[in-house]
């Protein structure tokens, strides 16, 4: 009888155990005796944290890349008409460059070849400017001697600089437009893609 008593009692304890490793409780206590094994990445927070801006820093002017350094002292669009581009209005270096396709007459090529090199002149100029504004402003944050007043000066400055430089473009593009026949813009659109848009926003 005694024996058969001990044998039950071992019977019910196995049961218990069994159900209790089945609660959910007991999974998330052995989980919490172990923070660092089941989360890998909490033991490394700073990783998880490194800004998308790292390598930057090691930049000459930190606004900009050495290629916006390089368009600027070009005199490249850098996408400053894409408004005018991408609704029909050509510019006049692409129009060159398609100048055979888009039937081009030598007066029209004189005109367009003056207006790409004044295009160019001014930007270069303008771009040279706004590569020095941004050099200036970064070196007083690099010095730590500039205040509010002197940052918002400087940024001023820095978006007059930007919207000239992308005027410069726009009124370019204008221009190439009334040295240019319909017919011209038309073909000009199909070269560079643009026909399927542009003729869908002219119908509106």
């Amino acid at each position: 009888m005694k024996m058969l008593s001990i044998r039950a009692a071992a019977t019910v304890a196995a049961t218990c155990a069994i159900v209790v490793s089945a609660m959910p409780g007991h999974s998330v206590a052995q989980h919490a005796a172990h923070p660092a094994a089941a989360h890998p990445a909490a033991a490394h927070p700073a990783s998880a944290q490194q800004s998308g801006y790292a390598g930057m820093q090691s930049r000459e002017i930190k606004a900009l890349s050495p290629e916006q350094v390089a368009d600027l002292r070009e005199g490249r669009g850098m996408g400053a008409s894409l408004p005018a581009e991408l609704n029909g209005v050509p510019g006049p270096l692409h129009v060159l460059q398609l100048a055979q396709q888009l039937e081009v007459t030598p007066p029209q090529r004189d005109a367009l070849e003056r207006l790409t090199a004044e295009m160019k002149v001014q930007a270069q100029h303008l771009g040279a400017q706004l590569i020095v504004a941004e050099e200036t402003l970064d070196r007083a944050f690099r010095t730590r001697s500039i205040d509010e007043r002197g940052v918002q000066e400087a940024t001023r400055h820095i978006a007059s600089l930007q919207g000239q430089l992308r005027a410069v473009h726009l009124v370019a593009h204008l221009k190439t437009r009334g040295l240019l026949s319909d017919e011209q813009v038309a073909a000009y659109n199909r070269a560079r893609g643009y026909a399927a848009s542009t003729e869908s926003v002219h119908r509106h």
